[in-house]
């Protein structure tokens, strides 16, 4: 698991555990960054009049819901290309002007679909040559599920942005070409039902190794085996359980053998 060797279950159920303990720092909540607002940058390129800006913005704040972005498509104030290109200048990043073709799952592994759906993203293209993968986010870039990916398959990540069209499209897609590859866990009670649930199917599937990181309010844990594809487990944890993931310090039976 991440480059060590244990020498039991037992050891590398205990492994298992304080890991979970280690990211249990990681759930609290991040502060946000400060872009300048899409209003604004519609407004300085006279795709926007104040008065549609504030009349937008009203209606946002009475329906209690919604981007303003949706907001502004929906009352006729922009279109999806001028709100999709002001997201891109936010985030310094280009557009997908295409639709992407399904990628085919042999060339490149799979990215879980709780994943694409709570993030909103969808992979576009993956370069071999370099082990880039490109991905698309329909409302924003998530720079820490981009690293997670990195280290969990290996690869190299090149972000854009696409029109929800775009998203909505090839997310309904990849969901119906999607294998039995994942298992999602809506709650663990704590450490070490979790650790047993990775302990029981590593060794059904004979994994050959193990890789988590940390996906929002997500766990990703990834079984790598000796089938086409891996395993790919998805645990959502919900704040009032984290509490429940500490664990008392290492005894010497969980150090990884030598």
């Amino acid at each position: 698991m991440h480059g060590s060797w244990y020498c039991m279950a037992e050891c590398l159920e205990r492994a298992l555990r304080e890991t979970l303990a280690q990211l249990q720092p990681a759930f609290r909540p991040k502060a946000t960054q400060h872009r300048i607002p899409l209003g604004l940058l519609l407004l300085s390129r006279q795709q926007l009049t104040a008065a549609q800006l504030r009349i937008a913005l009203d209606a946002q704040k009475s329906a209690g819901h919604g981007r303003i972005g949706e907001w502004l498509q929906s009352l006729g104030f922009a279109t999806e290309q001028q709100v999709v290109a002001a997201l891109a200048r936010q985030w310094s990043c280009p557009v997908l002007r295409i639709h992407p073709a399904p990628l085919v799952s042999s060339r490149v592994p799979d990215i879980p679909t709780p994943l694409l759906d709570s993030f909103r993203m969808i992979p576009v293209d993956f370069v071999e040559a370099t082990s880039t993968l490109h991905i698309a986010f329909g409302e924003g870039i998530d720079y820490s599920v981009l690293y997670a990916i990195e280290r969990m398959l290996d690869c190299h990540t090149q972000a854009c942005l696409c029109s929800q069209d775009v998203l909505r499209s090839s997310l309904a897609a990849i969901s119906e070409q999607r294998r039995r590859t994942e298992i999602v866990f809506d709650r663990v009670a704590d450490a070490l039902e979790f650790a047993r649930i990775i302990r029981s199917y590593a060794t059904k599937v004979a994994a050959s190794e193990i890789r988590i990181a940390l996906c929002g309010s997500c766990i990703w844990v990834r079984l790598e085996r000796t089938a086409p594809t891996a395993l790919n487990l998805i645990f959502r944890i919900v704040p009032e359980d984290v509490e429940r993931f500490s664990v008392s310090p290492p005894s010497a039976s969980a150090l990884p053998a030598s």
